[in-house]
């Protein structure tokens, strides 16, 4: 009797139980890898991101943000990851953290500094705190205009060609409809170095 419980056990319970789990193995750790690979080599960039390159060499991606802090180019969203896309991170540091609010007065402070003229009011958030993931490549129109007088300056550069520079360069909404228009900060220091 204990003998029949147990193999009765064994076929209703146990086997099919192993017989899902390698079915699952097979699509989880199998198929389903091979098919995102797959999509992956249909997307733009094969896989591999989308490259940003200049004399044959890549010195970036479109989806990364690096860190540009000089007076003669468009500075980037603060990142608290420094830009280090392997450990991709955020501030943890609440609105209300006395730490935090140091942090963003230091930023504006120093911002109002190399930009003078501008009043802390006008600054766009983005340009003194910390985006979600540190990797933001992208600032608002509004962002990236309020930095035109001090690339101009710094350059030598009329305004109205640096303001019509990063006018090209305003990515609308996908589609029209989803997300912000934004400026992709390294394309537009990009275009910038190429202006006489």
């Amino acid at each position: 009797m204990i003998y029949s419980l147990t193999c009765f056990n064994m076929k209703t319970f146990v086997l099919p139980a192993l017989k899902l789990t390698l079915v699952f193995i097979v699509i989880l750790a199998i198929a389903y890898p091979f098919l995102i690979a797959g999509i992956g080599k249909l997307a733009p960039g094969q896989g591999k991101g989308l490259r940003i390159i200049k004399n044959g060499k890549t010195i970036g991606y479109e989806n990364v943000g690096q860190k540009f802090t000089h007076d003669n180019y468009f500075n980037d969203r603060p990142s608290a990851a420094s830009f280090n896309a392997a450990g991709s991170a955020g501030s943890n540091k609440g609105p209300s953290n006395p730490d935090y609010l140091k942090d963003v007065q230091a930023k504006i402070d120093t911002f109002l500094k190399h930009n003078p003229g501008i009043k802390k009011s006008q600054i766009p958030s983005e340009l003194v705190t910390y985006s979600g993931s540190g990797l933001d490549p992208d600032l608002s129109p509004d962002a990236a205009m309020i930095q035109v007088t001090r690339v101009a300056n710094v350059r030598g550069l009329k305004e109205t060609t640096i303001r019509q520079l990063v006018t090209t360069h305003i990515e609308p909404p996908f589609l029209g409809l989803f997300g912000p228009a934004k400026v992709n900060v390294l394309k537009l220091n990009l275009a910038l170095d190429q202006l006489k």
